[in-house]
């Protein structure tokens, strides 16, 4: 039995991680490339601020299980930190309703286009801003 050197067992271990590394690349990619499919409702490979606001508006009436017409911490489910709740809640009430929850897309969404161009491609939903949008669309 020959033994193992210090380099082959460098190869073996970076063959054996090399596929998990992009594998993992994949899982991110695809977070983007769902959002976008499921938001992209005309197909052109992008997300407009109308696109996101519809998203947006349907995430919000699925999160609302009381059907209060608002949104509190437990209905988010994490898709805010406290901090952004706070900051998201003009009227301080501790909620959000339909038009501040809409108001936060909006932000988000021109936070997430740094081009101005107003769309937002699967580049630019990997982002944070992409992703903190993403949260509040599914």
């Amino acid at each position: 039995m020959r033994p193992v050197t210090a380099s082959a067992l460098l190869l073996a271990l970076v063959g054996f991680t090399a596929p998990l590394a992009s594998s993992s690349a994949i899982a991110r990619a695809s977070g983007a490339d769902k959002t976008l499919k499921a938001v992209d409702t005309d197909n052109d490979g992008t997300i407009d601020l109308k696109e996101a606001t519809a998203a947006g508006e349907a995430t919000f009436t699925k999160l609302d299980k009381d059907n209060d017409g608002s949104v509190d911490t437990k209905e988010l489910q994490g898709r805010l930190s406290k901090k952004d709740l706070k900051a998201a809640d003009p009227d301080n009430d501790g909620h959000l309703d339909k038009k501040e929850y809409s108001a936060l897309v909006e932000q988000r969404f021109k936070a997430a286009d740094p081009d101005g161009d107003g769309t937002l491609d699967a580049k630019e939903l990997k982002t944070p801003a992409g992703k903190a949008l993403s949260a509040l669309l599914k």
